[in-house]
């Protein structure tokens, strides 16, 4: 800080150092960081991790690379974030191979590549679609002579097979010490199979009143404390914002629609030229759609006729109902004030239809595999048309187990198509039958067995669109409440909800950020308000204008959370309800001690229930969910002996075991000793990462930069 300190107090200084940033910006092109001192100091660091940094340079180097294969679907601080966990993981297990001396040679690369999904690139392949390591070899070695920049990609993503590599050989090492005894896979399969009936009242924690139960703010600091593990913190910001967003006012929205209801009717226009009137020719009435629609529409005269179904479903039903030179309109649809006119109907201009190909050896794109003569193929179509005018065939089924074609699969079916689409023949026989009718056809393909499955008209639709935007004179009024409304809240920042009010604006608070956040719920990424709010210099109340991408946002810093431990106000919401349970569970206790079963039920408004076949594997009891400690208990009493007053996860139990069946005994336990040993395997992998990553030191610095 004490950099950043006197970069501050010099200007020139700070001028070049801004240069030097907007450079680095310009080169990156996904760095939204406005901390241009720290940003461009060269050779600094952005994180360290058990003593060793991870440079600044190399690190935005990569996030380059990772927002170029990710794509602009990927935003800047997703991909940052990314490459941030890879980093960590690599720095923390390069630790760990140092330590066992683990590398790889590139032998072991190449028996590592034959497992991964790089085998499978047709590159690496031989002529029979394996992988084969001299082929991979001889690619690798022409990219580096003849396509360096595929060479480069390719060395990166050699260091990603490295490392992924020595990772596997890693944890393979652990999980060769990962194993299970048959004892164990005995009491697993014990835990699983031997059943318990019980008999139990249950006293609820809600039968005591949370309003009776007082906890100080001292009792709450004193409980987070005590588990200071539980309670740690963050830095974290709070916010409110009112957000006064760009959209057209009613008078924008009835400007619209009373312009593009003007330009239905023809108009008269002085013609200086000829010195006459000339009357222009309107929706209604034009002769040239086109032009008419180029000269007043947001979209241009779309000449394909449409089923109902591809219309705006808002008014398809009543576009479709009318007669052909008819108009609807002005109707609002997606934001737009529109007016409909119908150019055109094609009656049964769609055809929906299914088939069954059977091919023959020398057909147009016969499968090779197919050897049938033509005279062969021929008999077969009969045979199959006759199967399908069956009564209760379906066409479905017949077209899946028989036909030649790529539609097979889906039954034959074809979808819609209009006039022209298949081969004359076929279409010919498509469009001059009637739903339901099932023929055969002849074309160069094989012979078709055809079902016309359902027809439908289609039309077209000239469509004159106006979208409803704000006006120069509502933005300008937007802009001039925006600024009206900081400058007050700037003067008395602790009416900052009052003025809002007054002036019916909607305050949205947002609680509890984090240094590295980017979506805020309502702004959607605004990265800069973030980074504002976690200024050293933005102060509690503090209140800023920002610019978003249709409006703006007035917003004011309300909480400042520092790293550490939680206050007891921040902690209450957890806190309470632990306190309160624990004490109400006191109560119960000391209330109903002594008492057997059915004085506890009788005293306590209440019952005593049964359970049957419970077993520790599903610690679940009807009626009162899920309560371990309890089944637990119960699995370690004997028949016909009743427990004392026990807490559970719902209330206060008090338990009889009446029938305990133990599981048939096994001659072998191997089977659940091995399911113990796989899964303690499946977990290596990210039970040793998470633990190696809470006991390093990790010295997060990504918000100076970004």
């Amino acid at each position: 800080m004490a950099v950043l300190e006197n970069i501050r107090k010099r200007t020139t200084v700070l001028i070049l150092i801004i240069g030097l940033a907007l450079f680095a910006f310009v080169i990156s092109g996904v760095f939204t960081s406005s901390n241009f001192g720290a940003g461009g100091k060269i050779g600094s660091s952005v994180a360290e991790i058990n003593g060793k940094e991870i440079s600044i340079d190399e690190f935005r180097q990569k996030v380059e690379t990772a927002s170029q294969r990710m794509g602009p679907t990927v935003s800047s601080m997703q991909t940052m974030n990314q490459v941030w966990d890879q980093e960590v993981r690599r720095s923390i297990l390069e630790e760990q191979f140092e330590d066992l001396g683990i590398g790889i040679e590139q032998d072991q690369i190449v028996d590592f590549l034959r497992t991964t999904g790089y085998a499978q690139n047709p590159e690496f392949q031989n002529e029979n679609g394996v992988f084969d390591p001299n082929r991979f070899r001889s690619t690798v070695l022409d990219w580096k002579n003849n396509n360096p920049a595929q060479y480069d990609f390719w060395l990166q993503t050699e260091k990603e097979i490295v490392q992924m590599a020595k990772e596997q050989t890693y944890f393979d090492l652990i999980k060769a010490g990962v194993g299970a005894t048959l004892k164990e896979g005995e009491l697993d399969y014990k835990l699983a199979n031997e059943k318990m009936d019980i008999r139990y009242v249950r006293v609820p924690y809600s039968s005591i009143p949370d309003s009776t139960i007082t906890v100080t703010k001292s009792e709450i600091s004193a409980y987070v404390n005590e588990h200071k593990d539980d309670f740690k913190q963050d830095p974290a910001r709070d916010i409110q914002f009112v957000y006064f967003s760009e959209k057209p006012s009613d008078a924008d929205d009835l400007a619209v629609k009373e312009a593009i209801t003007k330009l239905l009717d023809d108009t008269v226009e002085y013609n200086a030229q000829t010195d006459r009137n000339d009357t222009i020719a309107g929706f209604r009435n034009t002769q040239d759609m086109e032009a008419f629609l180029d000269r007043n529409s947001d979209i241009k005269f779309d000449t394909i006729y449409k089923a109902k179904k591809n219309l705006p479903s808002s008014v398809a039903d009543t576009l479709f109902a009318i007669n052909v030179g008819e108009i609807y309109g002005p109707y609002k649809d997606a934001g737009s004030y529109k007016v409909s006119k119908m150019m055109g109907r094609r009656p049964n201009g769609s055809v929906k239809a299914s088939h069954i190909l059977i091919a023959y050896e020398g057909a147009t794109r016969a499968n090779p595999e197919v050897t049938r003569t033509k005279e062969e193929a021929e008999k077969e179509a009969t045979r199959l048309l006759a199967e399908a005018k069956k009564s209760g065939v379906v066409f479905a089924e017949l077209a899946r187990d028989n036909s030649d074609g790529p539609s097979a699969p889906n039954g034959g079916d074809l979808g819609y198509f209009q006039q022209g689409t298949m081969v004359p023949a076929f279409n010919d026989f498509a469009f001059g039958n009637d739903v339901g009718t099932i023929g055969m056809v002849e074309t160069d393909f094989g012979f078709h067995v055809i079902k016309v499955d359902d027809k439908e008209d289609l039309v077209q639709i000239a469509t004159l669109s106006r979208e409803v935007t704000a006006s120069e004179e509502t933005t300008n009024k937007l802009f001039t409440d925006a600024t009206k409304f900081e400058m007050e809240t700037i003067a008395d920042e602790s009416a900052f909800s009052e003025i809002a009010q007054k002036s019916e604006y909607l305050v949205r608070p947002v609680n509890k950020i984090k240094q590295l956040d980017e979506n805020l719920p309502g702004l959607g990424a605004q990265r800069a308000i973030v980074q504002w709010a976690f200024n050293e210099d933005t102060e509690v109340g503090d209140i800023k204008r920002f610019n978003i991408n249709d409006g703006y946002a007035i917003v004011q810093l309300t909480a400042i959370y520092k790293e550490g431990l939680m206050s007891a106000e921040d902690a209450s919401a957890t806190v309470l309800p632990i306190i309160r349970k624990e004490r109400k569970a006191a109560q119960i206790m000391a209330a109903n001690q002594g008492k057997d079963m059915n004085a506890i039920a009788s005293d306590n408004n209440t019952t005593v229930s049964t359970a049957s076949a419970l077993t520790v594997k599903s610690p679940t009891i009807p009626g009162a969910g899920s309560e371990p400690v309890i089944v637990g208990t119960a699995y370690g009493m004997k028949e016909g002996e009743t427990s004392g007053l026990l807490e559970g996860n719902t209330g206060i139990f008090k338990i009889e075991v009446t029938k305990k069946t133990e599981a048939p005994k096994l001659d072998n336990y191997a089977t659940y000793a091995n399911t113990l040993k796989t899964n303690s395997a499946n977990r290596v992998n990210s039970d040793v990462y998470n633990a190696l990553k809470e006991s390093s030191e990790i010295e997060d610095k990504r918000a100076t930069f970004y």
